[in-house]
């Protein structure tokens, strides 16, 4: 690094001087040297070449002398170090320098020696300083980025412990959700672009803080579908928990925005939801010039294509036999024994309930119906009538009544 010196002084012989004591070093590109007579000189120097790393000021100088040309140099955004010279024994001036941000202070007559070291010793606190602002860049830079996937406390433990290798590609268990609007590609070719943008923008910006609030980890947006995850790239044992918690809250979000929308009469899909745990191939995939955290594996699959089983079921949230399992109190009804593609064995699936619908008259009907449907009973069909003449907003029950009409049997099903 060639260093670049501003000397600030108005005796006439001092530039040739300073460019002879210094010839070694110029020669070298150790450093560099440009010269101003007073202090209003030097601030148009500095205008015109800001690489200007130091700066060297006499103090008594026409027109603007050297602690006033500190004070400027302490106003700007950049600030430059600087050492001032001053008169020998002239304290009151030496002191008043340092207050106002002098870097460090030489006396006239100025021994070259002793402006070599002082010069040098200034150079290397540059250059900390620098370091310190390339770091505080970096992190600042790396910030923005994960706090696009994790939330702002997580991106900050992870930014804080950078060596660690929970980035690293890697097998590990993780609660996965997935969600998906309905009706998205014709809401895309039948809406104005300007209010596609605001209500995607909206929407996924408040889908986004909902997870975040769980401590999840967007894994991936794609247009509306969001893929989220829990127990990466933090541990957290109640990530089932965590996860069932967050598909709630996302689903009332969700709801409470298409409502809204539906007021300003656009008919914005219901949002559907997926939720699937086990193990993936969970890390960073972006290699070296990219930053792509996120999971592949059958258990992500998986959490997808419970998400695309809401749409035959009626349902909005449908998750795992093993999510339910694994979550803490958790609260719900079966949906039944899924036979999803790409899976050899079915997979029961449940729906899952907030505490105040878990404990109606209704929960405890379709669970008396379900066990009928699941034994094989006859009796099933007029359960389950029953239940929809009474709960005609119930599409899981109509699901199962429409199934048993059209000649199905049991639990175990596959969707379209």
């Amino acid at each position: 690094m060639t260093a670049t010196i501003l000397f600030v002084d108005d005796e006439p012989d001092l530039e040739a001087l300073v460019l002879q004591k210094f010839r070694r070093q110029i020669r070298d590109g150790l450093v560099s040297f440009t010269f101003a007579r007073d202090g209003i000189e030097a601030l148009q120097s500095i205008e015109q070449h800001p690489q200007v790393d130091l700066v060297v000021s006499d103090i008594n100088m026409p027109r603007m002398d050297g602690l006033s040309l500190l004070a400027k140099l302490q106003e700007a955004e950049d600030k430059k170090s600087t050492i001032i010279v001053s008169a020998y024994g002239d304290m009151s001036n030496i002191r008043t320098a340092m207050n106002r941000g002098a870097f460090d202070f030489l006396t006239k007559p100025i021994d070259f020696a002793d402006l070599e070291t002082t010069i040098q010793k200034t150079i290397r606190h540059i250059e900390v300083l620098r370091e310190a602002r390339r770091r505080q860049a970096e992190a600042e830079r790396a910030h923005a980025s994960l706090s696009r996937y994790f939330s702002p406390e997580l991106a900050k433990r992870l930014i804080a412990n950078s060596d660690d290798e929970s980035m690293a590609v890697q097998w590990r268990d993780v609660a996965a959700i997935f969600t998906d609007i309905t009706g998205f590609t014709t809401m895309v070719e039948t809406t104005a672009p300007e209010a596609l943008g605001q209500m995607l923008n909206e929407y996924v910006g408040g889908m986004t803080e909902v997870v975040f609030a769980h401590e999840g980890t967007v894994a991936k947006v794609i247009g509306d579908a969001i893929e989220v995850l829990f127990n990466a790239p933090s541990y957290q044992p109640d990530y089932a928990t965590r996860a069932v918690a967050c598909a709630h809250a996302l689903d009332a979000w969700a709801e409470a925005f298409r409502l809204r929308w539906r007021e300003k009469g656009v008919n914005f899909g219901v949002t559907r939801i997926g939720v699937h745990t086990g193990t993936a191939l969970v890390g960073n995939f972006g290699g070296s010039r990219f930053f792509d955290y996120t999971a592949y594996g059958d258990t992500i699959n998986t959490a997808a294509r419970l998400e695309a089983a809401n749409k035959f079921l009626g349902t909005r949230i449908c998750v795992s036999a093993t999510v339910a399992n694994l979550s803490e109190n958790f609260e719900g009804r079966p949906v039944g024994d899924l036979m999803l593609r790409g899976r050899s064995e079915p997979l029961r699936a449940y729906e899952p309930l907030s505490t105040a619908r878990s404990k109606a008259p209704a929960v405890a009907q379709y669970a008396a119906a379900f066990a009928k449907l699941e034994a094989g009973d006859v009796a099933a069909m007029p359960a389950f009538a029953a239940l929809v003449g009474m709960h005609s907003e119930d599409p899981l029950a109509g699901f199962h009544l429409r199934r048993l009409l059209n000649g199905g049997k049991g639990v175990r099903m596959e969707l379209g």
